[in-house]
């Protein structure tokens, strides 16, 4: 069905193609005319095919998901693990002290270490259960400058209560960070940009809760292991 559309689109275009070539040597109203025999031929080959309309909203509807999830992995500021161009990527939005977040830790970090460099993971951090949530992903982005996130991001998101400062130092202070200037950058306005950022991007593309997951530009909300993997498997081509 496809190639009917693009042979019927394709002869379209040459027919619009030769009118515009003889538009020299034609009157206008012949050439309004061939505009309206141009129209006709659309609108007849529509109706006769109107399951052409949902094939075309449904590769609208692709490239705007493909649009929606390169911007949201565009930003450097992000962490991120697994090749830029991998032919999956997966962004987490997440609270150090969701539950499921908290679950879905194993199954996240196997979609980098066991996709022989298919899948990239994209990191964004949504605190909206409490203020030390808050707290956390201020010390989460402020660690990257100490090139510190990856195992600070597992160890905080293992914890198993309330990340509360003492706990979030004493993480740091165990992974031979400087602590000091963690406190410091926490409270820098580049984490305040960072954190506004990333909620007004939650807030746009309608992440309500934590986990979120944009699997190539798709939103699933919340954590299903076999419906997250069903999904990759597919994008795979497995």
């Amino acid at each position: 069905m496809r190639m009917k559309s693009v042979s019927v689109i394709s002869a379209l275009f040459a027919a619009t193609a030769l009118g515009a070539c003889d538009t020299s040597a034609q009157s206008v109203p012949e050439t309004a005319q061939s505009r309206e025999d141009v129209e006709a031929i659309v609108r007849a080959y529509i109706l006769e095919n109107p399951e052409i309309i949902l094939e075309a909203m449904t590769i609208l509807d692709e490239r705007e998901t493909e649009m929606v999830g390169a911007q949201l992995a565009s930003n450097s500021a992000d962490f991120s693990v697994g090749p830029a161009d991998a032919d999956v990527t997966i962004i987490e939005y997440f609270d150090y002290h969701c539950g499921y977040c908290r679950r879905s830790l194993d199954w996240v970090m196997d979609q980098v270490d066991n996709s022989d460099g298919r899948v990239r993971v994209v990191f964004k951090e949504l605190p909206i259960l409490s203020e030390q949530s808050v707290r956390a992903a201020r010390a989460a982005i402020a660690s990257q400058a100490q090139g510190e996130y990856m195992e600070f991001h597992q160890r905080m998101m293992r914890h198993p209560g309330t990340l509360s400062d003492e706990i979030i130092f004493e993480i740091a202070s165990d992974l031979g960070m400087n602590t000091a200037r963690l406190e410091r950058d926490m409270a820098s306005d580049e984490v305040d940009a960072h954190l506004s950022r990333v909620m007004g991007e939650a807030r746009e593309h309608g992440v309500t809760g934590t986990p979120a997951f944009f699997i190539n530009g798709e939103l699933f909300s919340g954590f299903s292991q076999p419906t997250l993997e069903s999904h990759i498997d597919d994008l795979l081509g497995g």
